[in-house]
């Protein structure tokens, strides 16, 4: 049996879907995986025992004949490996690989909704236009015959039925890609002094970066002792990426550490007192939420769709409104000067990320989902 898995970035891959992949090898299926080619990141594919094929995924998509390269590239994989399954990851993947699989006659598909992006969270008129010109191709896309369609939050889902280019009865909901509860592990608070509030995401606008450091001002004139870390890196490729000159200017204000891209969150976020993720962007289900939640920290997040559904409000954490700095800097507050709720609302975090968030939980679920998708075509067991 073969299936391909079908992403836009394969750093996405390995931190969100890598799991899924090693348990297909397990199983004893031939894995493939197709993406934009990263010489250190295919290698490690390749180690794993997975076959890996270029195909790039423009970030803009402005470029129409970009665009139409990369169906070409998977309707000529596509039709050389015949996989029995397809699992598309991320948004271009899903639309493209969904057209192409429909007209190769693929036998079984998957696709992973991990949020819908501002193209649906904004209301502007230019992207309004933009969702009446792309319905035809989200129509065509989730139109297959024997095809799952996972979303990682209610409201994505809710979208794209209203949208009334997918049927529910193809709708599944996986919350988030789950987090290693080995490597997340429920740590004791340090009695930081200063507080120490961590954000870690890509720097971008609408993950509510410059809410993060106007909330820093704000506490900085209250005299409020805390200490914002920032974690990640500008994403150049996004015209909402925060600059360098201005990250610069922020630290040198003495509003934010900046700790760059780093790859030992759980380290990090066991020495925050508070995590937090401002975000008004088109999220799935944020994982780093989760992480916070598996490392037993209060979170503070944005009641917007897949933020909300990472937290038990007020238990495991605390809702504010989208793009507003004084929320969130109330509610810091209130946190750093409430050691007994923080860590009530960490315990609770622990709990459900050992509840509902364990990868391997995931993963066992999209296992049960293949099989089921393969069973409708084969009627045969390949487990």
């Amino acid at each position: 049996m073969k299936i391909i898995f079908v992403i836009n970035d394969l750093e996405f891959l390995f931190s969100h879907r890598i799991d899924i992949c090693i348990r297909c090898i397990g199983l004893g299926y031939r894995v493939h995986v197709i993406g934009p080619y990263k010489a250190e990141l295919a290698e490690q594919l390749k180690k794993l025992g997975i076959v890996f094929h270029h195909v790039n995924f423009s970030r803009g998509g402005k470029n129409p004949f970009i665009e139409f390269s990369s169906m070409v590239g998977l309707y000529k994989i596509f039709k050389k490996t015949k996989p029995d399954m397809v699992h598309l990851i991320t948004i271009k993947p899903y639309l493209y690989g969904g057209i192409v699989a429909k007209l190769l006659d693929i036998e079984s598909l998957v696709a992973s909704v991990a949020g819908l992006g501002i193209v649906f969270s904004s209301n502007s008129i230019k992207y309004v236009l933009l969702r009446k010109i792309l319905h035809p191709f989200y129509k065509l896309a989730f139109s297959h015959d024997n095809q799952t369609v996972i979303f990682q939050n209610k409201d994505d889902k809710q979208n794209l039925l209203d949208f009334g280019v997918v049927s529910n009865d193809k709708c599944v909901i996986i919350r988030g890609s789950g987090v290693d509860l080995n490597l997340f592990q429920n740590t004791i608070e340090k009695d930081n002094k200063p507080v120490i509030v961590s954000m870690a995401s890509r720097l971008l606008l609408d993950k509510g970066v410059k809410v993060f450091v106007d909330a820093s001002k704000i506490l900085k004139q209250k005299e409020v002792n805390v200490e914002f870390w920032l974690i990640g890196s500008p994403d150049f490729g996004n015209s909402n990426s925060v600059s360098n000159r201005q990250l610069s200017k922020w630290s040198s204000q003495g509003l934010i550490k900046l700790l760059g891209n780093r790859d030992d969150i759980a380290v990090l976020f066991s020495k925050s007192n508070i995590v937090v993720l401002p975000s008004f962007y088109g999220e799935g289900l944020p994982k780093v939420l989760i992480e916070a939640a598996a490392c037993g920290r209060a979170v503070i997040t944005t009641d917007h769709p897949g933020c909300r559904d990472a937290i038990e409000p007020k238990k495991s954490g605390l809702l504010i409104p989208v793009n507003n700095c004084a929320e969130l800097a109330n509610n810091i507050e209130y946190l750093a000067n409430n050691k007994q709720v923080r860590e009530d609302m960490g315990k609770a975090g622990r709990l459900l990320a050992e509840g509902e968030f364990s990868v391997v939980t995931v993963v066992d679920t999209h296992i049960d989902l293949y099989k089921a998708l393969l069973k409708n075509t084969y009627d045969v067991k390949f487990f």
